[in-house]
């Protein structure tokens, strides 16, 4: 399984830098994990967006899916795609309200729409709690903790497992999300403070906390925002996580 991180940055864009995206490939399938602002245009640094098997939204804030627009105008109008998009429609696997919202995002006047679900070119799965077989991957949805419906996902390929959080606040689910994974990706927003909302998103302590709580392998923490002192989130983790335990960059791959 192969990792390769699309855009990291948490709630925005930073300069230079898009927000929530990752590409997760084996034996020849590629499974988009969100597509927040800027990741379709590194998508495109890495392979034809055309060659996409599969995409999981984690939720539908705009720095987990505003791409999505961009995705439909290239399926929808590309002057001579490899294959006919309307015959070979992308499969989405996103909370429920996805359709409609996705399709409010990339038209929002009905006189613009050629169909409110965008059947066209995708084809829509709600997450749910059961686990699907998306190529050569068995994809676990959990839901977690944030304002809209979210989901975190379990990823396995072979007897190799990667758990995303997407964005949450602690909760219960995570433990079972990141029960003895290989790898944890976590997001990872601020630093700890008795202020911090709850059920928005995690600190670095709390990141650390829950992968030293499931036993996994290896902590790599994402979603940091632009304003956020990296450092001291990196350093609240390794204290509470003695295993191996990095912020991911922009570009970085990694063969689980």
């Amino acid at each position: 399984m192969r990792l390769t991180i699309l855009g990291c940055c948490g709630s925005i864009p930073g300069p230079d830098a898009a927000a929530s995206g990752y590409l997760v490939e084996a034996e020849g399938f590629r499974l988009g994990l969100d597509l927040g602002n800027g990741t379709l245009a590194q998508l495109q640094t890495v392979c034809d967006p055309f060659e996409l098997d599969a995409l999981v939204l984690s939720h539908l804030h705009p720095d987990h899916c505003a791409d999505f627009s961009a995705l439909t105008v290239l399926r929808r109008y590309h002057p001579a795609p490899p294959y006919d998009p309307r015959q070979r429609r992308l499969g989405v696997h996103a909370p429920s309200e996805a359709p409609g919202r996705l399709a409010n995002a990339y038209a929002p006047h009905e006189a613009e729409r050629r169909d409110t679900d965008l059947s066209d070119v995708f084809d829509f799965h709600t997450l749910s709690r059961e686990p699907r077989r998306l190529g050569p991957f068995t994809v676990t949805p959990v839901p977690v903790a944030h304002p809209t419906e979210s989901f975190g996902v379990r990823i396995t390929h072979g007897d190799v497992t990667l758990a995303y959080t997407g964005d949450t606040g602690p909760c219960p689910e995570l433990d079972e999300l990141a029960d003895g994974v290989d790898v944890l990706l976590s997001e990872a927003s601020w630093t700890d403070g008795p202020d911090r909302p709850e059920a928005l998103h995690l600190s670095g302590t709390q990141a650390g906390a829950l992968a030293a709580r499931a036993g996994v392998g290896r902590l790599l923490l994402t979603h940091l925002p632009p304003w956020a002192d990296g450092d001291a989130i990196l350093a609240e983790a390794r204290a509470v996580f003695d295993g191996p335990v990095e912020r991911v960059a922009q570009g970085a791959v990694y063969d689980l």
